[in-house]
């Protein structure tokens, strides 16, 4: 088995970001949390461009994704473009690390309100959407009066800081305490499946190998699922759309529930046992990712469309496009075939995310499975924000078919 397969998912990881000017020590005190080089470490400001992520365990926390952005005061061309990455990050994280850049507090051409201004307002912007952070001063090793720089951090934020030195591991325990205590007590990973399945109960999953599924290898949905179901010791059956039947006859007892593809779900019903739950791969992560009862309503806007709608098709891969893409080919010619040629369909992949959304009749977002729960949930709370209807693959393919009321999530 692949090495990758053995371990936990990115999108189940909880995510730690790094946030501060450029030389307030991220870098540096996220090698010194993984134990290794991982992000370059420079007294050149600037150094750290692109997001850098490192997957590892934290003993208490789990399985964590440690992220390290570039400094949010570079401020030239380029700089605001890397500042806009760093802002990408932050509906990611589920906890926030602020590294305060109080070095020259006590000088006489700066306060410290001037000199913490920026990351107050970063500390705003992490408690208004409620994520958790934690303000950090680094470099404890070389900084003078540091009581008095972390009195100013305090009465600004009106939170003490943890005091560290990447350099000699002072404070990195607390740090880990305090990240433990920052996690929400309600945190814990939600199950694919849901309540639809418990253990001893038959699951049937069709899983079509098409351009898709590349040769020798299972989609990642399918592989996660998979390995759910057997965690929760349910009893597996795996077939192809072609092979259904044989499938169901091979099985002493209908299944509890059969999963399948959302582009397959028709083929599906026509054969499925009356007893037998059904939903697809798409369906169950939006249950599992998103908000799954506003996916479901705002369904019902596909019926309000015209020849004239715009629709933002949003997948969080960035795959090449393939011939009979879902997100880019079979709902689009879905919708076209319903509505007309003319139906606008704008298509953006992976963070492009626009931070815009009312030039859009919908939005049908991918099942998610490559971002973590609190960044398809910043898109959700965009959409309701801006009043625009957002719904999901297998949600809309449902819909379309017209079984959407014979899905289960």
């Amino acid at each position: 088995m692949a090495a990758g397969l053995q371990e936990t998912p990115s999108a189940n990881r909880i995510h730690i970001g790094f946030y501060g000017k450029r030389n307030s020590g991220k870098s540096s005190l996220l090698n010194a949390f993984a134990g290794q080089e991982i992000a370059i470490v420079s007294d050149v400001a600037g150094t750290t461009t692109d997001p850098v992520k490192k997957a590892m365990e934290i003993h208490g926390l789990g399985p964590c994704v440690l992220i390290d952005t570039a400094g949010f005061d570079d401020v030239d061309d380029l700089g605001k473009s890397r500042v806009e990455k760093t802002k990408q990050t932050a509906e990611q994280v589920d906890i926030a690390l602020l590294f305060c850049d109080v070095k020259a507090v006590g000088s006489e051409a700066d306060t410290a309100d001037d000199l913490l201004k920026q990351e107050t307002e970063w500390y705003q912007y992490f408690r208004q959407s409620k994520t958790p952070v934690i303000p950090v001063i680094n470099k404890a090793d070389v900084l003078e009066h540091i009581n008095e720089l972390a009195e100013s951090v305090k009465k600004q934020l009106g939170e003490d800081p943890v005091i560290v030195s990447a350099k000699n591991g002072t404070g990195l325990e607390e740090l880990k305490e305090r990240l433990l205590r920052a996690l929400p007590e309600d945190y814990a990973p939600r199950y694919i499946t849901g309540n639809l399945v418990q253990e001893g109960d038959a699951v049937l999953l069709v899983m079509p190998q098409d351009i898709q599924a590349p040769k020798g290898r299972l989609i990642l949905p399918q592989v996660q699922t998979i390995r759910e179901l057997l965690d929760r010791k349910c009893i597996i059956t795996c077939t192809t759309t072609d092979q259904i039947d044989e499938a169901l006859a091979g099985m002493k007892e209908a299944p509890k529930l059969i999963i399948t593809d959302s582009q397959v779900f028709s083929k599906v019903y026509e054969k499925k046992p009356e007893k037998s739950l059904l939903t697809s791969f798409s369906v169950l992560f939006a249950a599992q990712k998103g908000d799954i009862t506003y996916y479901a309503e705002s369904a019902s806007r596909i019926e309000k469309l015209t020849g004239k709608s715009r629709v933002l098709i949003a997948e969080c891969c960035t795959h090449a496009p393939m011939e009979e893409d879902i997100g880019r080919v079979k709902i689009p010619r879905m919708l076209r075939k319903r509505y007309g040629e003319d139906m606008v369909i704008d298509v953006v992949s992976g963070m492009d995310f626009p931070e815009d959304l009312t030039s859009y009749d919908l939005i049908i977002q991918c099942g998610g499975c490559m971002f973590n729960r609190k960044y398809i949930m910043a898109r959700i709370d965009r959409a309701k924000s801006q009043k625009v209807p957002m719904t999901n693959y297998g949600i809309t393919i449902a819909y379309l078919t017209g079984i959407l009321d014979k899905v289960s999530y």
